[in-house]
């Protein structure tokens, strides 16, 4: 048998098992039409595998994916090797989509691609970054920064020198609807808002406007459910690496929270999981119970007071809010002045074509790159920008 006839019959195999296994009313299909990408593509080597399969290959091994393991996802400059990073968190959200995904016969494929692409847009240092950036975006006049935006941007415009991966519209519709602050006791989709029109005037919406991202929701059940996953993910994880560190005690995890929800990480994500299929299952949409929502709402809640809003991260927030104004302003001048000697020209500008640089508004290609960075990256920019360099005279 010829290699062709034997990858159309692993083809043909492959949308059999789909059609086997994945609900055929809500689950998305590797066959839709709106499985498409911006720019069409020949069929090259491996093709055999679905669409989503291939796009979750490019983002895991793009420039920005390897960057998540030096990306802080709560606790900035905190020495210990089990705290989480945005590397771990995206696998965390992985793996809990899935399996709520393979639960209520959904795509797992799609639901990976997104769940590992989520976050490729966060800053350094974590949500402070994000919002620092939006202020300086805001007060120079060239709209604001949010990371599913931005996410999205890396991915479709940013990467290998601005041409981009060329993901399929699901998986970059579920990216752009993550947003994973925003608890909800439902998760609804509508497949029609599926389209590249829509997806443009969104992420063009949400970097111009503040909080538009909260009117973006995804256009597939299984963005919802990396959606959702995303806070069941950090829910429980962030109170370990806070206990871990002396931030709280587990003894201080509200009863109310803990009767329902459990005083550990892998209770509070087997509780969450578990109901959230149990009211989920057939039924098109995502659903906890009354009684676990309101656990859960509590729970968030208290992670916000006694360890987002904690004495120890206010104070790394504020340290870091102005190391990154600072960076922004000197790169700002360097990008306004085409001075080649500074680093926003001079590792990062000359990567991309001069389209980039003609369309892209100077401000705006400042937070392309300080979003880039790593925590470590970061830090050795701001030293070399600002600390006197030592002179030896031996």
């Amino acid at each position: 048998m010829k290699t062709n006839e034997i990858l159309r019959k692993v083809v043909e195999s492959s949308l059999a098992v789909e059609k086997a296994v994945l609900d055929e009313k809500y689950a998305f299909f590797s066959s839709d039409p709106a499985a498409s990408r911006r720019v069409m593509e020949r069929e090259e080597r491996g093709y055999y595998r679905t669409p989503f399969a291939h796009d979750a290959d490019r983002i895991m091994h793009c420039h920005s994916y390897a960057r998540y393991m030096d990306k802080t996802q709560v606790f900035f400059q905190i020495k210990n090797d089990h705290i989480s990073r945005r590397s771990l968190h995206v696998q965390m959200v992985s793996r809990i989509a899935r399996s709520i995904g393979r639960c209520l016969r959904l795509n797992e494929d799609l639901i990976e691609a997104i769940a590992i692409g989520h976050d490729i847009g966060h800053t350094p240092c974590g949500h402070t970054g994000e919002a620092e950036l939006a202020r300086l975006l805001a007060k120079h006049g060239a709209g604001t920064f949010m990371h599913n935006a931005q996410s999205v941007r890396v991915l479709q415009h940013l990467e290998k020198g601005g041409r981009g991966l060329n993901l399929t519209l699901p998986v970059l519709d579920g990216i752009l609807g993550h947003n994973g602050e925003i608890e909800a006791p439902v998760y609804e989709y509508d497949r029609k808002n599926l389209t590249w029109d829509k997806l443009e005037s969104n992420l063009a919406a949400c970097m111009k406007t503040p909080g538009f991202d909260r009117q973006v929701f995804p256009s597939t059940l299984e963005g919802c459910v990396v959606r959702v996953s995303d806070i069941i993910s950090y829910l429980g994880k962030d109170m370990e690496d806070a206990i871990a560190i002396g931030l709280i005690k587990r003894t201080d995890i509200p009863d109310k929270c803990a009767r329902v929800l459990g005083r550990r990480n892998t209770d509070i994500i087997g509780t969450l999981c578990t109901d959230i299929v149990e009211h989920s299952f057939g039924k098109g949409h995502l659903a906890f119970s009354a009684e676990v929502f309101e656990a859960y709402r509590a729970m968030k809640a208290f992670n916000g007071e006694r360890i987002y809003g904690c004495d120890l991260l206010a104070e790394q927030r504020g340290r870091f809010a102005k190391m990154m104004s600072a960076l922004f302003e000197v790169y700002l001048e360097a990008v306004e002045q085409d001075d080649q000697s500074c680093g926003v020209c001079k590792d990062f500008l000359r990567h991309f074509p001069s389209s980039y640089r003609d369309e892209t508004p100077p401000a705006r290609i400042v937070a392309d790159y300080l979003s880039l960075m790593t925590d470590q990256y970061f830090l050795k920019q701001y030293e070399r920008e600002f600390m006197p360099r030592q002179i030896d005279y031996d």
